[in-house]
């Protein structure tokens, strides 16, 4: 579903930072030869995604959900020297494509990919995260959620991706759907948790910044 006119997102990516060569080339093979490639994070998205990075300066990133590893370079720009990355996914036929373009990005040293269940995964890192995204199954948002909490600290910033879910959100003909209704209580989660403090920003499916306490 798109929230604002095509002229009008023609113009606010226009107006703002232009899309690295390297993560053109990425939309160009993940459209050629991966399935599903609106999944892509894209330019305006990842943009806002590594601004937030940028800002943060974080040492060490959580990634749920890496896909063909558009949005890990994104986040990938904003860390610190001898940050690190980790970024889980469950699909295996995607790591060969993910790695190429982590080596020619540079920040090659610094990701860390991880295949499997990140429910799983996640209680095995050995770090406490600075920034957090979670794009991955829906239906296990609140589960991913209380799993990185255990893994930040008071300010730490966790995003979560597609919580409009194409504006499903607010038709309540789609109030019956299974992942339309469990989105709607998440959003409520993050809105009345006590341990943070949540804005639901308007971009591209709805991506919630989530502070830490």
């Amino acid at each position: 579903m798109h929230f604002l006119s095509p002229d009008l997102e023609n113009y606010i990516q226009e107006h703002s930072e232009e899309e690295p060569r390297l993560l053109r080339e990425l939309t160009r093979e993940t459209h050629l030869k991966v399935v599903r490639p609106r999944m892509l994070t894209g330019h305006f998205q990842g943009r806002v995604l590594s601004m937030l990075s940028k800002i943060i300066r974080p040492m060490n990133i959580l990634e749920i959900g890496t896909y063909t590893g558009y949005s890990a370079l994104c986040l990938s720009e904003g860390l610190q020297k001898e940050g690190k990355l980790h970024t889980i996914d469950t699909n295996e036929e995607l790591l060969g494509i993910q790695r190429r373009y982590f080596d020619k990005s540079g920040y090659g040293n610094q990701i860390v990919q991880h295949n499997g269940d990140a429910k799983t995964i996640i209680p095995t890192l050995d770090s406490v995260f600075d920034l957090v995204f979670i794009d991955a199954e829906k239906n296990e948002y609140p589960d991913y959620f209380e799993l990185v909490m255990d893994k930040t600290k008071s300010g730490s910033i966790i995003l979560s991706d597609n919580v409009l879910w194409s504006g499903k959100v607010v038709d309540t003909s789609s109030f019956t759907d299974k992942t339309t209704k469990l989105l709607l209580e998440y959003n409520k989660k993050l809105k009345e948790d006590p341990r943070v403090e949540t804005v639901l920003l308007p971009v591209r499916d709805g991506l919630t910044l989530t502070r830490v306490r």
